[in-house]
């Protein structure tokens, strides 16, 4: 008995070290993405040459939303775990793998090539706005056509990325996003020369340079990934495509998770549909603002539900509920311990961030305030948006993909519902609203039917600790209050002032909400201990 209470100790320990891990590679992408953020902003502004690519941007990354987070992963990885742990060991993992690379690969190919053949009419219907603009909308479909053939190179990066997962590799496949903004980075500062973009031709080059960069960054990931495989001793080959009995039991998982990802995905175009139609640059102020919604998103969602998925499979697999349902709860725990300031830090604290990042060159203060309202209200749905990363690999794991299907459709019906309602009312902000109101509906759907089945309820000690973690943000928000009003010249300053003016922000609002959450108990010390790497993992 004490040897298995020693095992799940360590498991919870190793749980939050991967969490950690990834995590924290993660960070170094999205630190990334913001200098390439400030960088675009700076050179081309809200206009038409980076509305247009915000759009060719948006359909590949919807694809690594679907393929690289969602269906593919949380359906091949509890498979390849199996494999991995059964009698046959690494070689029927890897027999598995070869399958399922030899189908997966030829129907990526034909999806690139019919969007290819057919982007004028896929444009056509999701930027209604920019029909009666012939010059933006034949920009948007060739930007459109350089970049989707990345939803070969993410989908396969993906593959990689569930097997070195399931090896509990972590490091390089966290990492890999990096390469892309690297690359989108330098595409940015050679063709621009580094300077803000002086007419609208130069501006269609350097939205093109863009593109271009976006499949070299795909390269650079696939090839990352497929090295880091290949020193973890899995050779994989290519095959000729054959439906076997493992490639099928693939198909029956992904397929119903993939709808309920493309539900996300048509919802995505919906709000393109939407933005097309408000005034120029809304895509870009959507974007950046879910730059900065994603960032705690990536960084603890995306961590968290990458590292619990094995765990959970392994419990749920060895008849072990109880401990799939604890593994849950701490990743609830952490979750809102860490997404909670941050949602109440990016609304208080909206306006200063955008206008330090963002503000500048082509991208005036009027076009940073906007972006600015679309944050403060977007954010007041990442707790949501976290809680589904950990409440659904308790589907996935028990290879329910349909729940969280069905789920998914109603929310959908739900957000388009209100969009057509209150766009005409309030507009851009409409769209940031729907989308916070969805997930936290969403959220509650997939606890509730988690409850009543019995695999998992938020236990008292749980509730204590989010309570007590809502006390910790109040008192961060007064802080951030007051600290944002002493600090109002330095955010009507130069971007280094304002930069100097969020470091103020940040590093008092974090203080005060970490003191506080230890003072008052709304952290498991212990875990936090082991995240930082100063108590041993027993």
């Amino acid at each position: 008995m004490a040897d298995k209470s020693k095992e799940k100790g360590g498991a919870a320990g190793s749980l939050i070290k991967a969490t950690g891990t990834i995590g924290g590679l993660t960070m170094v992408s999205r630190v990334l993405g913001f200098a390439r953020e400030m960088i675009f902003s700076r050179i081309l502004g809200a206009g038409m040459a980076a509305d247009a690519f915000a759009l060719a941007f948006l359909i590949p990354n919807l694809f690594r939303r679907l393929f690289g987070e969602g269906a593919f992963s949380q359906g091949f990885v509890p498979l390849f775990s199996q494999r991995l742990r059964g009698d046959g060991g690494m070689e029927e993992a890897k027999r598995f793998a070869d399958e399922v690379l030899a189908v997966f690969l030829p129907v990526l190919i034909v999806i690139s090539a019919i969007f290819m053949i057919f982007m004028p009419t896929f444009v056509w219907l999701i930027a209604e706005g920019w029909r009666d603009d012939p010059t933006k909308f034949a920009l948007a479909v060739e930007l459109s056509r350089i970049t989707f053939p990345y939803l070969i190179l993410i989908s396969l990066v993906s593959l990689l990325s569930g097997v070195l997962n399931s090896l509990t590799r972590f490091a390089a496949a966290a990492f890999a996003p990096a390469l892309l903004n690297v690359a989108l980075i330098v595409a940015l500062l050679v063709a621009s020369r580094g300077q803000p973009t002086a007419d609208q031709a130069a501006a269609i080059d350097v939205a093109q340079a863009m593109a271009i960069g976006v499949i070299a960054g795909g390269v650079l990931q696939l090839l990352l990934c497929w090295i880091s495989v290949r020193r973890a001793g899995f050779k994989m080959r290519l095959l000729p495509p054959k439906m076997t009995p493992r490639v099928k039991e693939l198909l029956v998982l992904i397929l119903p998770a993939t709808l309920g990802g493309g539900i996300y995905y048509i919802s995505q175009l919906f709000y393109a549909y939407f933005a097309t139609s408000l005034p120029e640059g809304s895509l870009v102020y959507l974007g950046f603002a879910d730059r900065l919604n994603q960032l705690p998103l990536a960084i603890i969602g995306s961590a968290l539900g990458t590292a619990i998925l094995p765990t959970i499979s392994r419990a749920v697999g060895d008849g072990d509920g109880a401990h799939a349902a604890k593994v849950q709860g701490q990743a609830v725990e952490l979750a809102m311990l860490l997404t909670l300031p941050a949602a109440v830090a990016l609304a208080v604290t909206a306006g200063p961030i955008v206008a330090a990042l963002f503000q500048g060159g082509r991208f005036t203060a009027e076009d940073a305030a906007t972006t600015g309202l679309v944050l403060s209200i977007i954010v007041a749905g990442l707790p949501a948006y976290v809680l589904i990363k950990v409440l659904a690999p308790g589907f996935y794991a028990r290879k329910d993909m349909k729940t969280p299907v069905v789920i998914a459709v109603a929310m959908l019906a739900v957000g388009i519902a209100l969009n057509f309602a209150l766009i005409p009312v309030i507009g851009i902000a409409a769209l940031a609203f729907t989308t916070a109101l969805s997930a936290w509906l969403n959220a509650l759907a997939l606890y509730a039917i988690l409850h009543r089945r019995g695999h998992f309820r938020i236990e008292g000690w749980l509730w204590s600790r989010i309570f007590r973690q809502l006390l910790a943000a109040a008192a961060m928000a007064a802080a951030l209050y007051f600290v944002r009003e002493s600090l109002d010249h330095y955010f009507a300053g130069s971007t280094g002032r304002r930069l100097l003016g969020v470091g103020a922000l940040v590093g008092s609002g974090g203080g005060v909400y970490f003191a506080v959450a230890w003072v008052i108990g709304a952290m498991n010390r212990d875990d936090i201990l082991i995240l930082l790497r100063r108590k041993k993992v027993t």
